[in-house]
């Protein structure tokens, strides 16, 4: 896989720990922008939320199990998404905590929207790797695992739903050293699990924290704190919890290598954390080490081998993002701007390259789930929405100065398509927008045959079904999806068209790249296995 768009550098630079000295700086220090990746069911939307509840950002959350009456969890806006209960779109979340400015970015846990998580992870200066106490490390996981390695992001774990039946915690750590070949080190440390779970201890402060459960985890939780001696210890757990719970606390920090800040931010550790998101307990403690232990926005590593510094002068940025729709009144188009550099003031204008002209930044957003603010300024690490009437692609550069080398944000080869046939003629016009609209935010990927027909390609029938949904849903056309029998595809040069059999299909993408499909992943083996001349690419080529 090609290095991606834009890559950050894993080390930060040496003047990023000294005070800061201007008030643009001053303002990096305090940033911090992540995301949260997690295989579906993890506990990824909760997390949000109660990161949510205890920065002050909502008062009451909503719980995400309750079936009925159930107020909508903030990150998820769309639809779908408040009525399946499951996260479909990346949404930027921005909140104050502790006189820090928290960027959160909470990514699609359905391995189908993996293109959009991969993207987002492109304007994320690390990561949480959430896991279910009781599962361990998942299939979802090890991808966006790789994804995050790939780009060189620090991952901070939190092992979830230790207030249900968990595997030994032990266990789940030599499970992530196995699975992900990086080095787990606890900085908490589970008293008992299920219904058993009394706590956690933190190896740091060498403190106890006891909580007690709140009806439905929608408010902050009290925590009761003590030593591990604390005799109420062994008034609140079994003697063979306690005795457990002891040795293995007294292991780890004997037995285990000490955290270390350098290799976490180098990326061959990650400290651990458990707690229980639905119940709240841990997700305080986890987000005060969060602070200390996330990194503030760092230079963003460009293809001449230069390094951007945050701190430049020189206001740049980048598109990450587009969605339609967003606010149903309006039915406008937002692009997810990433700053990477300098002071973003509203009303500024800055050099787009693709588009070779200025453009003028009015009318700048912050979001919290569907609610936005208009914003006056912003620094290096912040997402702020831009309102996009057709401006703006993914992958576009804004700069005030000479455009930076951003490498290019890739593209990747869907791997199930489908004829797209309106069913309602009337709406040919709605139609045509739907379409144009989803396919510049990445939605599907669009395809059109020599006879002038749709064709979309997907990583996963949900996508199929989001786009069907949303086209119905926000744009009244109504359409039908005929799968069709391919099964994976390559951009290749228009020049070989015609080296392809019957077998297979020419395709166009909304680019004009050619494109073949290809029936089966044996058919393009076989393919390439008789034709090494023929070059075939599983991402847009730079040059078509």
């Amino acid at each position: 896989m090609r290095s991606a768009f834009p890559e950050i550098v894993s080390r930060m630079d040496a003047s990023s720990t000294e005070k800061p000295t201007s008030p643009l700086e001053r303002e990096i220090s305090r940033r911090r922008t992540f995301a949260i990746i997690a295989h579906p069911d993890a506990g990824k939307t909760t997390l949000t939320e109660k990161l949510l509840l205890y920065g002050g950002a909502i008062q009451l959350a909503g719980h995400v199990r309750a079936r009925r009456d159930r107020r909508k969890t903030r990150s998820d806006w769309m639809t779908m998404e408040q009525e399946r209960g499951i996260s479909i779109s990346t949404a930027a979340l921005q909140f104050e905590y502790n006189g820090y400015r928290m960027n959160l970015l909470d990514t699609p846990g359905h391995e189908d929207f993996s293109e959009d998580t991969y993207r987002t992870l492109m304007a994320a200066d690390c990561a949480i790797m959430l896991l279910d106490a009781s599962r361990g490390v998942e299939p979802q996981t090890i991808k966006l695992f790789k994804v995050c390695r790939e780009r060189g992001i620090p991952i901070i774990t939190f092992i979830n739903k230790m207030d249900l039946p968990a595997k030994d915690p032990f266990s789940l750590l030599d499970e992530v050293e196995k699975v992900l070949g990086i080095t787990a080190i606890p900085l908490l440390w589970p008293m008992g699990s299920g219904k058993d779970f009394r706590g956690v201890y933190d190896l740091v402060e060498k403190k106890v924290h006891r909580y007690e459960r709140v009806a439905g985890g929608a408010s902050q939780v009290p925590v009761t704190v003590g030593g591990i001696d604390d005799p109420t210890l062994d008034e609140i757990m079994d003697e063979y919890t306690a005795r457990v719970f002891r040795e293995g606390a007294d292991l780890v920090q004997n037995a285990l290598p000490p955290f270390s800040q350098e290799d976490f931010i180098a990326g061959t550790i990650t400290p651990v954390f458990f707690g229980s998101a639905v119940t709240n307990f841990g997700v305080q403690l986890f987000l005060n080490n969060f602070l200390t232990l996330a990194p503030q926005p760092p230079p963003v590593h460009l293809t001449d081998g230069t390094d951007l510094l945050p701190s430049s002068p020189v206001f740049t940025g980048f598109i990450f993002k587009l969605q339609a729709n967003m606010n149903r009144a309006h039915r406008d188009r937002v692009a997810f701007l990433r700053i990477t550099s300098g002071k973003f003031e509203r009303g500024m204008t800055a050099f787009v390259p693709r588009l070779g002209k200025q453009v003028h930044l009015t009318n700048p957003v912050a979001f919290f789930g569907q609610e936005r603010s208009t914003i006056d300024d912003a620094y290096p690490g912040d997402i702020i929405g831009m309102i996009n009437p057709g401006t703006y692609h993914i992958g576009d550069i804004l700069s005030t100065g000479k455009p930076p080398a951003f490498p290019d944000l890739p593209r990747f080869a869907p791997d199930m398509f489908a004829s797209l046939i309106p069913t309602d003629t009337s709406k040919l016009k709605q139609f045509k927008k739907g379409i144009q609209e989803l396919a510049e935010e990445g939605v599907v990927q669009i395809f059109s045959t020599q006879d002038g027909s749709v064709v979309i390609g997907a990583a996963g029938q949900l996508q199929f079904e989001v786009f069907r949904f949303r086209m119905e849903d926000e744009y009244g056309a109504p359409c039908r999806l005929e799968v069709m029998p391919f099964e994976c595809s390559r951009w290749i040069r228009p020049s070989d068209a015609n080296k392809f059999s019957s077998y297979d299909r020419i395709v166009k993408d909304e680019k004009g790249r050619t494109v073949v499909l290809f029936k089966s992943e044996y058919r393009l083996k076989s393919f390439l296995q008789t034709n090494a001349d023929i070059p075939v690419y599983d991402h847009p080529p730079q040059a078509d």
